[in-house]
């Protein structure tokens, strides 16, 4: 007897509905754990994935300013390269052995070994007495190179006339002056050995004061001005310390501090500082004519244009011809003739219409497949400025 048609016939729907729900669930885990995975990155990341600059990369608090100095001084020990006898140079070396107790008439001394140096330096805010500042030393008068001298020792003086460092030591220059020169003689110069430097040639002696809280307010000042950029310091700087912030103009940015660190600000300063923003970067096309660079920034664009550039070269070439007469003439002198060729060749130029182009990738596209040089391109933007094509500022240096 046969017991199939008690078995349960097999139903082909169920199986597939029971399949896709398997396959939804299977996708609703595997999107749960892209989700989590996503949320620990951005937990463990923070603000790295999406980073813009710190506030203390763009701006610079008000009174935290540098100061410069300066001063007159001589460096010895230069092997026969120092001045050829300047009336300033001996004089200055007459004051100095007059310091030690050695009077000599200026008038007999030499100063071949000797060399009058200007001394610059920055000093920083906030630095105390015993700082040492690194200096560079120019030579003023006709030395031919500082190097192997040494710099006696010297104040730096600043705006105030108040001194507030003393430089000293042994020059460093990045050059060398080599060969005897003259008539028939050759030199070999390598940088300008009549500049150096002196890494922490100098000791500060007198503190600047320094007050970059006034009235529970500390400023801060951006690098480059820009509306837009205080703007958005001042709106992430409340996101963190809410309503501390308030942008003054297009370079100040006012943050109040709280009460309870008002006697101790630098950690409220710190915290200020490590805010990121993201600055704004004007549409801006700089041309150094001297150097063939151009540099451009992602915001420029260009409407839609036509352009055609062609090559203008004149060429002028100085020959001498000599005129001589006859053979066996008794009359007539050999003379010699100048001549020049001038030689004019003008390029045929394409004229390439250019579409609309929004980014800097597209523009720099284009201007190259014109197939123009560095400088060419100079005056192709010029042009487009002109024609009011280019929608940049430009700056020429």
């Amino acid at each position: 007897m046969s017991f199939n048609h008690l078995k349960p016939a097999m139903n082909p729907g169920r199986a597939t509905f029971r399949c896709q729900q398997t396959f939804v669930a299977y996708a609703t885990k595997v999107c749960q754990l892209i989700e989590i995975v996503l949320f620990v990155v951005c937990v463990f990341c923070g603000n790295q994935c999406f980073a813009g600059s710190r506030v203390k990369d763009l701006a610079m608090l008000a009174g935290a300013r540098e100061n410069q100095l300066v001063g007159y001084g001589l460096v010895t020990g230069l092997a026969g390269d120092g001045d050829k006898d300047p009336v300033y140079t001996v004089q200055s070396v007459a004051n100095m052995l007059q310091r030690f107790g050695i009077n000599v008439p200026a008038t007999t001394l030499s100063s071949k070994n000797i060399a009058a140096v200007m001394i610059t330096a920055d000093i920083p805010a906030f630095v105390k007495n015993g700082t040492r500042l690194d200096v560079v030393v120019s030579a003023i008068g006709d030395a031919k190179s500082l190097q192997g001298g040494v710099l006696l020792q010297t104040p730096l003086i600043g705006a105030d006339g108040k001194v507030y460092a003393v430089a000293q030591g042994t020059l460093a220059v990045g050059g060398f002056l080599g060969g005897a020169g003259g008539a028939g003689g050759a030199t070999v110069q390598k940088n300008h050995p009549t500049v150096a430097q002196i890494s922490g040639g100098a000791l500060v002696e007198r503190e600047i004061p320094t007050e970059v809280v006034k009235d529970n307010f500390v400023e801060l000042l951006l690098r480059d001005p820009d509306f837009t950029s205080a703007a958005r310091m001042a709106a992430a700087i409340n996101a963190r310390f809410t309503n501390s912030a308030e942008a003054i103009d297009s370079t100040s940015v006012r943050v109040k501090v709280p009460e309870a660190q008002a006697k101790s600000p630098v950690d409220f300063i710190a915290r200020i500082e490590a805010v990121e923003v993201t600055p704004d970067v004007p549409a801006r096309v700089i041309i150094n004519e001297r150097t063939g660079t151009i540099v451009a920034t992602a915001r420029i664009r260009i409407a839609e244009c036509a352009v055609s550039h062609g090559d203008l070269t004149i060429s002028i070439a100085s020959t001498v011809d000599v005129s001589q007469p006859n053979p066996l003439s008794s009359t007539g002198t050999t003379v010699a003739t100048p001549r020049t060729d001038t030689k004019v060749e003008e390029k045929k130029g394409q004229f390439v219409a250019l579409p609309e182009m929004p980014t800097v990738e597209k523009v720099a596209a284009g201007l190259n497949a014109i197939g123009v040089s560095a400088r060419d391109m100079m005056a192709i933007f010029q042009a487009m400025k002109q024609a009011g094509a280019l929608q940049a500022e430009l700056v020429m240096r």
